[in-house]
């Protein structure tokens, strides 16, 4: 069973935009082509529940919350349990899958998803769980660097965001040079004094 790739599922799943089914169908991968054929309108609303929940795992793992990252994951395995069952076509292709070919839609893809994290999470601990740190961007991803530094979810993101900052800082610093204006107060013009004219 292919943990890792169930995980990238769930990733895939809170990063989708899911306005509406077609939304919904551009989700699923050739693996999962069956699943584009089948989904229902009814599917559309459990996946937006469960890609709300699922950002939350991301946000508690992502903040050190892991016993809530935890929590939530369990209540998830409850909502969508898994049931393992060998797939395939010939001896050279069997594999597993986690819930039965005849469960709905959501079901057996979000069974997936939540199984995949789940496992993530015992393997490598929730502070995998990462948020991307553009402000524009808010995707989530796995963080598989070697030392747990990653902090965008793409090199795209990376670049933008560094680049900002650098223009930033440039602004920063050319503002601080640069000599502030100071205007000297008005001074009024004196005053004559008329001297009074003398009568003759």
């Amino acid at each position: 069973m292919n943990f890792d790739a169930y995980a990238r599922t769930g990733v895939d799943l809170v990063n989708a935009r899911l306005d509406d089914l077609d939304d919904l169908r551009a989700v699923f991968t050739d693996e999962h082509g069956w699943m584009r054929h089948e989904v229902t309108d009814r599917d559309v609303a459990a996946f937006r529940r469960a890609q709300k929940r699922l950002r939350d795992v991301f946000e508690f793992g992502s903040s050190g919350r892991d016993a809530d990252a935890v929590t939530e994951l369990n209540s998830l395995l409850e909502i969508y349990p898994v049931q393992p069952r060998i797939s395939g076509h010939d001896a050279k292709d069997w594999h597993m899958h986690v819930t039965s070919r005849g469960a709905s839609v959501s079901a057996e893809f979000l069974a997936g998803a939540v199984w995949g994290l789940s496992v993530w999470l015992c393997e490598y601990g929730s502070s995998r769980f990462g948020v991307c740190a553009d402000d524009r961007c808010g995707n989530v991803y796995l963080d598989t660097s070697s030392n747990c530094c990653r902090r965008f979810c793409s090199e795209r993101c990376a670049t933008r965001s560094h680049v900002a900052a650098h223009r930033a800082r440039k602004r920063a610093a050319v503002e601080a040079q640069a000599p502030a204006a100071v205007q000297a107060p008005a001074v009024a013009a004196p005053v004559e004094e008329k001297t009074p004219a003398t009568v003759g």
